[in-house]
């Protein structure tokens, strides 16, 4: 599910991402316990969590989450703040200099709406946040959303659709959108 689809919940992809899950939580949680300045053995977890070495100069902050890892692709100089969430099954790219705040999640898939189909499959679409972008402390970057260069997510933000280069966007969005 790297794109905009449905994945059926027990199919063999379904599986395929479940496994995975477990396998990424264990090693996060192993990152998670590691004393701050055991930056070699840091190092190799995020090896093994990435499927490849973190980038030189990329800063993380732990404790960090993500329930799959493999799908998220982080350029240089990027900033991850303590108690982030990157649920990546669907793709999350972060260009160079993105900064992220202490609590951000950053969500790649879901469920349908519809009470019949919500049981049975997932939803996916990737995340894109392009460079020079700042995201507040507690803010939400739901499926499918791309982030222009040089944005700034207020904290505690809930971005459910794209935004513009070089804007500022603040505050929840819940709104009621469809009944049934």
């Amino acid at each position: 599910m790297p794109s905009d689809r449905l994945m059926r919940i027990h199919s063999p992809e379904f599986r395929a991402m479940a496994d995975r899950v477990l396998r990424a939580t264990e090693l996060t949680s192993r990152l998670n316990v590691l004393p701050f300045d055991d930056e070699e053995g840091r190092a190799a977890l995020f090896a093994q969590i990435l499927g490849r070495p973190l980038p030189s100069r990329v800063t993380i902050y732990p404790p960090f989450f993500t329930d799959h890892g493999l799908r998220l692709d982080l350029a240089e100089r990027v900033f991850i703040n303590q108690n982030c969430t990157f649920l990546d099954y669907a793709g999350i790219r972060l260009d160079e200099r993105v900064m992220v705040g202490p609590k951000a999640t950053f969500i790649t898939s879901g469920h349908p709406v519809d009470p019949e189909e919500r049981r049975h499959y997932l939803t996916g679409a990737p995340i894109h946040v392009e460079e020079n972008v700042w995201i507040g402390a507690g803010a939400t970057i739901l499926p499918g959303v791309t982030i222009g260069k040089d944005a700034v997510i207020a904290a505690g933000a809930v971005v459910a659709e794209d935004v513009p280069a070089a804007t500022l966007v603040t505050g929840p969005k819940a709104t009621v959108n469809r009944r049934w």
